[in-house]
């Protein structure tokens, strides 16, 4: 059964605001993934000349399939790149390939925020699922009492995992973009004005990751006041 509450409205600037994020970070990737770098570099050569440089060799470069699906595998030690990065000379594939390589680095040096995201993985990916259930049952079984608020705060607890995974977030993705300018200044890898459209398009991703960072905290904060409300 719906229960409409005033709280729900604290969703509506998140809502908003990662919105705009995924339409600033399609609209700029799609524009710079019609610009093609002076060097004619794909993707994958990319992050192979960015790996080479830094003296690593057990990294693996695959494709994956999917848009916009590219990450960096610790456990697999691979960087596994979109089909439509993997072969593509953009501005926007070298960008992308360079952030996935700073990622890289991150786990070469044991880069601190890192490995506590990865430390928080198994919680938030609990707390995603069973949190906002548990919240729920509490409210709509507040007759029980006790139990109904041993439901609540436990999922409270719980989805705060996932808001700490999503701040922790942050800071990893922020340097990994910083590492992956740097290494494409310094390596060449783009010339002159290029790189200003990687400067845009990692800039335009990491909006992605502030609004589902806010939209986590607006989230927790309208279950909180929501449970409150009906008890």
């Amino acid at each position: 059964m719906f229960y409409w509450h005033w709280s729900y409205l604290l969703l509506i600037p998140g809502m908003i605001l990662m919105f705009w994020a995924q339409s600033k970070v399609k609209g700029t990737y799609e524009r710079y993934s019609q610009v093609s770098s002076s060097l004619g570099l794909t993707g994958a050569q990319v992050a192979r000349q960015i790996l080479s440089a830094m003296d690593i060799s057990d990294v693996k470069i695959e494709p994956v399939a999917g848009q916009l699906t590219d990450h960096y595998d610790p456990s697999a030690k691979a960087v596994r790149l979109s089909e439509s990065v993997y072969s593509s000379t953009s501005l926007a594939a070298a960008a992308v390939a360079a952030h996935e390589c700073g990622h890289v680095m991150q786990d070469k040096r044991e880069y601190s925020f890192m490995n506590l995201r990865a430390s928080l993985v198994p919680a938030a990916n609990l707390g995603s699922r069973l949190g906002p259930f548990l919240i729920i049952a509490g409210i709509f079984l507040g007759s029980l009492g006790a139990i109904s608020v041993w439901f609540i705060n436990l999922g409270i607890v719980l989805f705060a995992a996932v808001i700490v995974f999503h701040l922790v977030t942050l800071p990893v993705e922020f340097d990994a973009s910083r590492r992956a300018l740097k290494l494409i200044d310094e390596l060449g890898i783009l010339q002159g004005d290029e790189n200003q459209g990687a400067k845009a398009v990692l800039q335009a991703a990491a909006w992605t990751y502030v609004a589902t960072a806010l939209y986590a905290v607006l989230q927790l904060a309208q279950y909180i006041i929501l449970s409150r409300s009906r008890n």
